[in-house]
């Protein structure tokens, strides 16, 4: 176990972590399955006790690569619409698609936000901003603030519960991990019930159908 710890904490302050919350950050904007938040929140909680990575630049490199991915959905989305793909044309696609589209119209700006949260929401939201050709400099405006927000939140995390595994690098970032998860369904559930329609997180998550 102490091999280990030893091995996250040298890795942790290799300069080419940084290259891969970008990366991880930059992808997971427009494919969900590349976990950035669990690379972000486990570096931070490392960060924590080791200071290593620095958590202020863990921070802006991770809304960095945020705000850029969340960008290439829109342009995916503005440049190939919301069905060109057939995950796309599924009814329950189509459905998220179109409940999307109505409130970009309605709340843009709290939409896109909260949609910063919730992984594959997110995609759904940006690919059909692009998709409805919602202005793009409002976009670019309010995923600055979507990623910046979005990313503070990781670091917070890693940092708040990575403090009391000074000794267990693993374990704290593990921990962390979890937590994030556990806070990201709490989010998903309360946004589920305050719009009032318990299919939507639903249908958004099912982009195989």
């Amino acid at each position: 176990m102490q091999a280990i710890n030893d091995f996250i904490l040298a890795a942790a302050g290799q300069p080419w972590v940084l290259v891969l919350v970008l990366a991880c950050c930059v992808i997971d904007g427009f494919f969900p399955p590349v976990p950035s938040e669990s690379v972000v929140v486990g570096l931070a909680a490392v960060a924590a006790t080791a200071d290593v990575p620095n958590p202020w630049i863990l921070a802006l490199v991770a809304a960095g690569g945020a705000f850029a991915g969340d960008n290439i959905a829109y342009l995916l989305g503005r440049r190939v619409g919301t069905s060109r793909w057939a995950w796309m044309r599924g009814p329950r696609m189509q459905s998220a698609f179109r409940w999307a589209g109505r409130e970009l119209r309605k709340r843009p700006a709290s939409l896109i936000l909260v949609a910063r949260f919730v992984p594959i929401g997110r995609v759904a939201v940006n690919l059909t901003a692009g998709g409805t050709h919602y202005p793009h400099l409002r976009f670019v405006g309010l995923t600055v603030l979507s990623a910046t927000l979005w990313a503070s939140y990781s670091v917070a995390i890693g940092l708040f519960f990575g403090q009391w595994f000074e000794d267990n690098h693993l374990l704290g970032a593990a921990i962390a991990i979890v937590c994030a998860v556990a806070l990201g369904i709490v989010v998903d559930l309360a946004i589920n019930k305050f719009r009032g329609n318990p299919n939507v997180v639903e249908r958004i998550r099912e982009p195989g159908t």
